[in-house]
């Protein structure tokens, strides 16, 4: 968002954006690719570079779409690891200066262990197990059961 936002005007930024996050509000992958096909062609026709933009980085835009619906505004979001950087930033002024780059290196990972840990065994996890799980889950596709009929035919 930040470059296509670069790439215009500042009286027509806000337009832009909202525009841009049409793409996000989409109940399906579908939708979402088909929505970004749109507003790409739409801005395109005041500005050929973000057209180009857009089209260039449609995998990477789209890419929240191939998960669970439940993910995808975790997703698309990046404030967790805003929030994250923001805290390894806290704690390494509060120590100030450091020995070495290894001695940073240990404070960010403990800073990740620890955020890590509170994940996992948090009420409130950032994904749950349930949404989680759908991850995992072998695809079900319909060459399972034409394989389970020749074995049988075989025998």
């Amino acid at each position: 968002m930040r470059n296509v936002l670069a790439r215009v005007p500042k009286g027509s930024a806000e337009m832009v954006a909202a525009a841009i996050r049409t793409i996000f509000a989409q109940p399906t992958a579908q939708t979402v690719r088909a929505q970004l096909t749109t507003i790409a062609t739409m801005l395109g026709r005041q500005f050929a570079v973000v057209e180009q933009m857009l089209l260039d980085a449609a995998d990477d835009i789209t890419a929240f779409a191939d998960f669970p619906q439940q993910h995808w505004k975790k997703i698309w979001s990046t404030n967790p690891l805003e929030r994250l950087n923001r805290e390894i930033k806290r704690r390494s002024d509060v120590v100030g200066v450091f020995p070495n780059p290894t001695a940073l290196g240990r404070l960010a990972g403990a800073v990740l262990a620890e955020h890590h840990d509170e994940w996992q065994v948090s009420d409130r996890r950032y994904l749950s197990e349930g949404s989680m799980a759908q991850l995992a889950a072998p695809p079900t596709d319909d060459l399972a059961e034409p394989l389970a009929h020749t074995a049988l035919a075989a025998s």
